[in-house]
């Protein structure tokens, strides 16, 4: 027998799977059982690929396989050229029109966090259970699963009349600057439809993302009088660069990180009698010595928000801390937009509730929201402002982003079959 078929059997309420699930949607998830090995398969070759973000070759083969996917199911593909600025390869993009139902975005992503200067893992059985790769989870898992999941329903002829736009961006890792183009067709396309479903790295079967916090940037710079360092603290010289700076983030944490789903991090810092920082190559120089007062700090952070209104007042705060200088300083903070958030809604519940019944009649257990602080932002955030999101809902597996990523190929059909079901759902 079939693997991947005794463990969906194992599964709770698997043996009931005919009597909660309509004979046409038993028909969809036989064939992604039945077909599970070529869906690995496709799996294996694309994460043999690197396409770390700036291998921008890489992110278009990865790519040119995926439209050849789409294409063989129905689907009118379009690749989105960047400009040349950005340094980025672009986004593959696959649709179908109809009148059936609701107009559906998928949302997944070409590139990894893995560059080619980088050590290569190809794709590496571990086990039964779990295989390793660069983004095997993080999330060509979580395309392949698209892919497969829309296979089973072209085998039934379930997708003829519907409306489903896939977007595979190539940059989501390190999106192109600005967003305001690298995002822009995403955004537009995006809101011509009625819901969005994103299928980042699943947590586990009992939980979907109805939220992501959001991210921004901050800098800040203190300056200070220079001179000898006998003098510190005292009227005349004041206290420093680098003590103000020491002030003014000691006041952030003492004041904000109590706040439930808000962090703010100083990511780099650099402080002396001569200071600079490149925000393209991270990274700062600083000159002094230990008998000279500081005269400047640069400290760059990023702040990381579960609404537009809890960034807003942690920025405001913030700059009420940076005023409160200390004798003989000054102090500067900036702000920079990232990712917006992803707020929870009571839309983003109720398209949760669909998916938890659908998880329920597969036996494959409840699904609830999981905790927003648990995961970084993502694509689907740009959009959320405009349709009902669900996110967290492509493959299992561990150590995402880190040398020995892995994803678990028995969970990887159930979760799949869910995925299938789900859209069938949805555009009925």
């Amino acid at each position: 027998m079939n693997k991947a078929l005794i463990f969906l059997l194992l599964l709770p309420g698997f043996n009931g799977l005919a009597q909660k699930i309509s004979p046409v949607e038993k028909k969809v998830a036989e064939h992604i059982t039945a077909h599970i090995a070529q869906t690995e398969q496709l799996l294996e070759k694309v994460v043999n690929i690197n396409s770390g973000t700036l291998n921008l070759e890489g992110v278009k083969q990865v790519g040119q396989l995926f439209r050849q996917e789409f294409e063989a199911m129905g689907f009118t593909t379009e690749w989105v050229a960047l400009p040349d600025s950005l340094n980025r390869a672009g986004h593959l993009v696959a649709y179908r029109k109809g009148k059936k139902g609701k107009k559906l975005f998928l949302i997944g992503h070409l590139d990894t966090v893995f560059e080619k200067s980088m050590p290569f893992t190809p794709f590496t059985r571990l086990n039964e259970t779990f295989a390793t790769g660069q983004g095997v989870n993080d999330m060509k898992g979580g395309d392949v699963m698209i892919i497969a999941a829309l296979k089973a329903l072209h085998a039934q002829n379930l997708l003829d009349d519907t409306s489903i736009t896939i977007y595979f961006t190539g940059d989501e890792e390190s999106s192109g600057k600005p967003t305001s183009i690298s995002r822009k067709d995403f955004i537009e396309r995006a809101r011509q439809s009625d819901i969005a479903l994103a299928y980042e790295t699943a947590q586990s079967f009992s939980i979907a993302a109805t939220a992501r916090r959001g991210a921004s940037g901050w800098e800040l710079t203190t300056t200070g009088k220079t001179g000898h360092s006998s003098g510190i603290f005292n009227a005349g010289m004041g206290y420093g660069a680098i003590y103000e700076a020491a002030r003014i983030l000691d006041r952030f944490r003492e004041t904000l990180s109590a706040e439930k789903y808000l962090t703010f991090n100083p990511g780099v810092i650099s402080g002396g009698t001569e200071v600079s920082y490149n925000p393209a190559t991270a990274k700062g120089e600083a000159v002094g010595k230990t008998n000279i007062i500081a005269q400047k700090v640069i400290v760059t952070g990023d702040l990381r928000f579960i609404s537009e209104a809890q960034k807003e007042k942690a920025r405001n705060k913030m700059r009420e801390i940076v005023a409160q200088n200390l004798n003989g300083t000054t102090a500067e903070i900036k702000f920079s937009d990232g990712i917006p958030a992803m707020e929870p809604t009571q839309a983003n519940a109720d398209l949760l509730k669909v998916l938890n019944q659908v998880s329920l009649d597969l036996g494959v257990g409840e699904v609830k929201a999981g905790d927003p602080g648990s995961r970084g932002a993502g694509d689907i955030s740009y959009i959320a402002q405009y349709v009902p999101c669900l996110d967290g809902l492509g493959a299992s597996g561990q150590g995402a982003h880190a040398p020995g990523e892995t994803i678990n190929l028995k969970e990887f059909p159930a979760l799949t079959q869910r995925a299938a079901l789900l859209i069938y759902r949805l555009t009925r």
